[in-house]
């Protein structure tokens, strides 16, 4: 496939550091100033621009993409989102939510002294395949089910992402970093997606040509991207192979089947990203030594050094937080923060009992 605007090698692109923390993205609550300032503070290494979707349609994970797509719009069905033969208010309120949320980065950004800093920022959007199985067609079909519309979905995608990167950067002065949301991928390749009645099913994409667009949106971008999954059982043989500079998943949701695979994603100079902090509150009190052990004992399992901790690990939340209650948002963040902390500086000294 041809390159788009803004494609460039991966050689070219900022690193993305390891043994430091950030957010998968979503927040709880609807003031986007009070939100940027909170992640500004609490993710001095790898903050990002939130989403905050209690504010409704418009501003979730997939209404936020009829913002960045480049002459696409959405509207919503009973079923949630559609594509949209002309803008309309649907197309109208993301954008404005979008300009809204930029705006509050930019203004925390410069109050918080991060202007020529060299800090780094993390923009998401919901990734090509995930967004090609949750939103239809005008005529009730999910997008997935229409290769041609897949292939120019996928396209407006790429080209509206670094047009938003560049955005970012330029009002900001800052890298950025692309993080692309695939909750959906697992049941993509699967097959197991129904259409609109039980009487239509979706094909599972074969993973060469889902590999095609995903990586056609990948490198299209002037940023390093992250390709992050809550998906229950992540597609990690599937991700070692993409162009992605870094995978992020929900550690709870590794079992003994998938170490190969992360052991593999790590050969290929992959980083990772754990969501080693749960998104609600657990039953009985945690510190964070408790969320860092998984993290230790997979390095240890795997036989990496424990400077792998430190050199290729990025530490989150599970998942995004717009469900969690704010008090608890605000721990997941600092607890992260002291779990990167402790990789960073003293792997090698870790042990648990």
């Amino acid at each position: 496939m041809a390159k788009v605007a803004g494609e460039v090698d991966a050689k070219e692109l900022v690193r993305i550091p390891g043994g430091i923390a950030t957010a998968v993205g979503s927040w709880p609550g609807t003031d986007p100033r009070e939100a940027a300032t909170t992640i500004l503070g609490e993710l001095p290494d790898l903050a990002h621009l939130v989403e905050l979707p209690g504010r409704g349609i418009g501003a979730d994970m997939l209404g936020r993409v009829s913002a960045l797509l480049v002459d696409m719009r959405f509207d919503t069905t009973t079923r949630g989102y559609r594509l949209a033969p002309r803008p309309g208010a649907t197309s109208r309120r993301a954008r404005d939510l979008l300009r809204a949320d930029l705006d509050a980065l930019e203004e925390a950004w410069e109050t918080s002294g991060s202007a020529g800093t060299g800090r780094i920022v993390k923009v998401q959007a919901t990734g090509p395949l995930t967004l090609a199985a949750q939103v239809e067609l005008p005529g009730g079909h999910r997008i997935l089910t229409d290769s041609g519309a897949v292939r120019d979905v996928s396209e407006s995608l790429a080209e509206g992402l670094a047009q938003h990167v560049s955005e970012v950067r330029k009002r900001l002065g800052a890298e950025v970093v692309l993080q692309l949301d695939e909750p959906s991928l697992t049941v993509v390749l699967q097959g197991s997606l129904r259409g609109p009645s039980i009487l239509n099913t979706v094909r599972a994409l074969p993973e060469p040509e889902a590999l095609a667009v995903l990586d056609a949106v990948i490198t299209a971008q002037s940023a390093p991207v992250l390709v992050h999954s809550c998906a229950e059982a992540p597609a990690l043989a599937f991700l070692r192979g993409s162009a992605a500079a870094a995978i992020g998943f929900d550690m709870a949701a590794i079992g003994t089947r998938d170490l190969d695979h992360i052991g593999e994603i790590l050969d290929t100079g992959k980083q990772l990203v754990l969501g080693l902090v749960p998104t609600a509150p657990p039953a009985m009190p945690a510190t964070w030594r408790d969320f860092a052990e998984p993290g230790v004992r997979l390095v240890d399992r795997l036989g990496f050094p424990r400077k792998t901790l430190a050199e290729r690990m990025v530490i989150g939340p599970a998942c995004g937080l717009a469900g969690a209650p704010l008090e608890w948002a605000r721990t997941a963040l600092r607890v992260s923060a002291e779990v990167a902390r402790a990789y960073a500086e003293e792997p090698e000294s870790l042990t648990f009992d």
